[in-house]
């Protein structure tokens, strides 16, 4: 009861700017417990479906492995998803299978970065407000020395007191926050490796089945001019055109005949 008559205390002697960093605190704890809890459940079983999915697939099994990816939860097995349904169909179009992958990939990583934003603003504004209180503070000091016309300690004991409060409190939010800012910096980093590796046994994958003739990547057409033109004009016809003579070569008027 006493400790906490004291944190009350200490709460109402830093001022109006101690509102703010308690909400900052208050909103930086809510983030990195959500954020934990995330990045949890996305980086476990990472492993084990990589090697589930990859022998599933290689064994002909592909609706197996369907089912496993998507069973499991986490970026990695996502990107196994998107690319065994392009892959099921034992039919691709060339580039279909790395631009779903690619975008897949560009959606998990923007989850695994939500909140991170948050953190991190927190981790810079927290001192500031703690240094903006210390200001506020310094500046009714010296107003009740100037209103009382000499230097007393005790009229200048309050607003000092109030610096060092917000001063104190904005480190102790920053400090932590700064902490699970760059740990959980550090954990996305690992998930990526995670997730190009699934990327890298999808295609290895897609390659391995296409030589064995399992699934068949179309090629895209050449549209570009004018090879498109010397294309559609070998097909009109099945003779070769003669070719004309070259320019002031004199032609041979009983050839001609």
């Amino acid at each position: 009861m006493g400790s906490q008559y004291r944190l009350l205390t200490l709460f109402a002697d830093g001022g109006f700017m101690m509102y703010p960093l308690v909400l900052c605190s208050m909103i930086a704890l809510g983030v990195i417990i959500a954020k934990a809890f995330t990045l949890h459940i996305a980086h476990r079983g990472t492993h084990q479906v990589l090697t589930d999915v990859e022998e599933r697939a290689r064994s002909g099994d592909i609706d197996g492995a369907i089912e496993v990816a998507r069973e499991t939860p986490g970026p990695a097995a996502a990107i196994l998803l998107a690319g065994l349904r392009r892959i099921q169909g034992k039919r691709l179009n060339a580039g279909e299978l790395e631009s779903a992958v690619a975008t897949t990939g560009t959606i998990e990583l923007g989850f695994l970065e939500r909140g991170l934003v948050i953190l991190a603003t927190i981790a810079n504004i927290a001192p500031l407000m703690g240094f903006l209180g210390t200001v506020v503070g310094m500046i009714f000091a010296f107003a009740a020395i100037e209103a009382a016309g000499n230097v007393d300690p005790a009229l200048v004991a309050g607003g000092i007191k109030v610096a060092l409060l917000t001063t104190a409190s904005g480190l102790v939010i920053a400090v932590p926050v700064n902490i699970g800012y760059n740990f959980f910096v550090t954990r996305i980093d690992q998930l990526i490796v995670d997730m190009e590796q699934g990327a890298q046994k999808i295609l290895n994958l897609a390659w391995d089945l296409e030589k064995d003739g399992q699934i068949e990547i179309i090629k895209n057409e050449d549209t570009r001019w004018p090879v498109a033109e010397i294309q559609a004009a070998r097909g009109e016809s099945g003779t070769t055109a003669t070719p004309a003579s070259p320019v002031g070569e004199p032609v041979d008027e009983t050839e001609a005949e």
